[in-house]
């Protein structure tokens, strides 16, 4: 499986093994987190024993067990596009361990962070969940799924097109079909008129910018090519329409 196919294969978990990581698995994925890091200019960390953040029902509602090990999804305050980047690296990072066989999860407010250092002048925006987990669902995994998703929005809703819809938007489109969203509201729009691709969302919401952020990136490794950064980005493909 490479990171194109992991978007297919990729679920939320929210019940974890009590096995650990491997700890070659371990190694991989610090050194994504450093090359991301270095790439973004994001302080994003892996807590190996991050279990104290989920250890109480209070904050978590039950919803998560045997959680182990963590993404510290933070970086510098003063960054402007900071939630955005949070969503594209955090995704890239749960595409990676996808393919390494590990689950994961978004988690945005329903954990406890009292425990989780930050720098100064850094905010902690959101963690991700991160372990081995059974091949198949469980019962309660399953139960939650059903409460609380909903049908992928359709092409014609994601996306405002003038004119005829090329191969590759429309592969794009297809990949940002299965890319996970806060409350699965898939909020992120795409314009496109010949010659013109932006990604824009609302920001009615605290994580709509993560969730631009992972859209982008889903278009990105369907399509080719890459956004700029920002709300409204403009899209750069790798190669001329």
């Amino acid at each position: 499986m490479n990171i194109t196919q992991a978007i297919e294969a990729r679920k939320s978990r929210r019940t974890y093994l009590p096995t650990p990581i491997d700890p070659k698995q371990i190694a991989l994925l610090k050194s994504r987190i450093e090359e991301y890091n270095v790439r973004s200019s994001l302080g994003i960390r892996f807590l190996e024993n991050g279990e104290f953040a989920f250890s109480g029902i209070r904050k978590s509602y039950g919803m998560f067990k045997g959680v182990r090990s963590l993404f510290v999804m933070k970086g510098p305050k003063s960054d402007p596009n900071l939630k955005e980047k949070i969503g594209y690296y955090g995704e890239l990072l749960i595409l990676e361990a996808t393919v390494l066989g590990l689950g994961t999860c978004w988690v945005g407010g329903t954990f406890d962070n009292s425990g989780i250092r930050t720098g100064e002048g850094e905010e902690l925006v959101c963690v991700i969940t991160v372990g081995n987990v059974s091949k198949s669902e469980t019962l309660k995994e399953r139960m939650i799924y059903k409460a609380i998703h909903r049908k992928s929005k359709s092409i014609q809703e994601l996306s405002e097109i003038v004119g005829e819809c090329p191969s590759w938007l429309k592969a794009g489109l297809k990949a940002v079909q299965k890319a996970p969203s806060t409350r699965n509201t898939q909020k992120v729009c795409f314009l496109y008129e010949p010659g013109n691709l932006r990604a824009r969302v609302p920001e009615t919401y605290k994580f709509d910018l993560v969730d631009l952020g992972i859209a982008k990136l889903h278009f990105e490794l369907a399509a080719g090519g890459r956004f700029e950064a920002g709300n409204g980005g403009r899209f750069l493909p790798s190669n001329k329409e």
